[in-house]
């Protein structure tokens, strides 16, 4: 059913996917340069020129984060399958967060004062965020699931 607690945390994974799509990820700033990291692209502006990479499937890693967490959403009465679904999530933001710590400490950190590592930032957060719903998600659907096998042992 959609009034399950899984159903609130799996809703959280895609508000945590939506807010890390608009918010900045990875800042670095020193007097004279800044680099910025979003989900489309990696800006390092030095001086009055600015040097633009672009990290789209990024972009493309977090909607289809959002996606496969609104479908598994959908899938409330096939407990396994919603379980699955949750298990392919948890795979799609290990790539996604792997590829946010490549970028900001591999490209990011030797673009300028490889000594500063720069800061995280809100959208970085609303993965951990988004990381953790999908956690408690795939715990609770595991308990549903559990209950439900005790109560037919029980007949």
């Amino acid at each position: 059913m959609l009034q399950r607690i899984q159903t609130l945390f799996l809703g959280l994974v895609g508000v945590g996917m939506g807010a890390f799509l608009v918010l900045p990820i990875w800042t670095k700033t020193s007097p004279t340069n800044s680099a910025e990291l979003t989900a489309f692209q990696l800006v390092h502006k030095q001086g009055i020129s600015s040097y633009i990479t672009p990290t789209w499937y990024i972009a493309v890693l977090a909607v289809a984060v959002a996606a496969v967490a609104a479908f598994a959403i959908t899938r409330y009465k096939n407990r396994l399958v919603q379980s699955a679904l949750c298990a392919l999530n948890s795979i799609l933001m290990t790539a996604l967060m792997a590829t946010v710590l490549y970028f900001s400490y591999s490209k990011g950190k030797n673009l300028f004062d490889p000594q500063e590592p720069g800061s995280y930032q809100m959208g970085f957060f609303a993965l951990i965020l988004a990381m953790l719903g999908n956690l408690l998600a795939n715990r609770f659907i595991r308990r549903d699931e559990r209950m439900v096998k005790e109560s037919e042992r029980m007949r």
